[in-house]
């Protein structure tokens, strides 16, 4: 394992928080709200009482509201897609705590279970399901590899992973772009509907980051308790609802793999 924290150079300006410090934890909402208070809430009780803050769940209605949260410096803390973590390491200078234990994202495109298709290319003019046009894997890296292919689409932005697969197992589009961990957790009466047409390639997947504004110090102590978490049956229960074996120390540096896609859309969120 790793050394603990980060070896990314920031300067950290404040003071120590004090034991029992309320931190804000905002979670990118590729689910319902409610969903992700039921699975995130007690992961975050979990990691107060190691750590010794108070952090509460936030979330925002959906990706495009928690971007310009995220670039406002809303949160304390941060679950973030790959993609937003590039962006807003950059400013307002959010830092990677940790990430998913030997794990990396992959897109997914999904069809109804009883629909006909096999291939991408029998999805040309057609209108697909995405869950936001900055959605990591389940809109850029679908949407990118449709479009190397010469398919031609009218995406249609649903606010959430579950939304797609929904809509898909509706029949309202005849596909949708979503990632194998929210497909794996949107629960069998929708997914038992469904079945993955197609994958992509790995990346390296969300990462935990703080914001500059914590010492150095507190966020050591957070760092710890999500690494810590697989390492009793109470800390597994609970990554295992989000599945999710084990969470890692993570450095700026894992994410260049992203960097090297040279993606720019979300250019307009950051702060000069």
């Amino acid at each position: 394992m790793r050394n603990l924290f980060f070896a990314s150079v920031l300067i950290f300006t404040t003071t120590t928080l004090a034991a029992g410090q309320k931190l804000t934890f905002g979670v990118v909402p590729q689910q319902s709200a409610s969903k992700l208070a039921r699975l995130w809430t007690p992961i975050l009780d979990y990691v107060s009482s190691h750590s010794g803050f108070d952090i509460s769940f936030h979330t925002a209605p959906d990706i495009p509201t928690f971007e310009k949260r995220v670039a406002a410096g809303e949160y304390d803390l941060a679950y973030m897609n790959p993609y937003h973590y590039t962006v807003f390491h950059e400013s307002p200078g959010y830092l990677a705590l940790a990430k998913a234990r030997n794990k990396q994202i992959k897109g997914i495109m999904v069809v109804r279970k009883d629909s006909t298709i096999s291939e991408l290319s029998e999805l040309k003019n057609t209108t697909l399901a995405f869950p936001a046009p900055a959605a990591f894997a389940a809109s850029i890296l679908t949407r990118s590899y449709l479009s190397g292919i010469g398919v031609h689409y009218q995406p249609k932005y649903v606010s959430s992973h579950d939304s797609v697969y929904r809509a898909v197992a509706k029949g309202i589009y005849p596909a949708g772009g979503g990632v194998i961990r929210t497909f794996k957790n949107v629960g069998p009466r929708v997914s038992e509907q469904l079945r993955i047409l197609w994958t992509s390639p790995g990346y390296t997947p969300h990462a935990i980051a703080i914001h500059p504004r914590l010492q150095r110090s507190d966020a050591e102590k957070v760092q710890q308790a999500l690494v810590a978490m697989e390492q009793d049956n109470e800390g597994k229960a609970l990554l295992d609802s989000i599945k999710i074996k084990g969470f890692e120390v993570a450095t700026d540096s894992d994410w260049d793999d992203v960097r090297s896609l040279n993606i720019d859309m979300l250019k307009d969120l950051q702060k000069n």
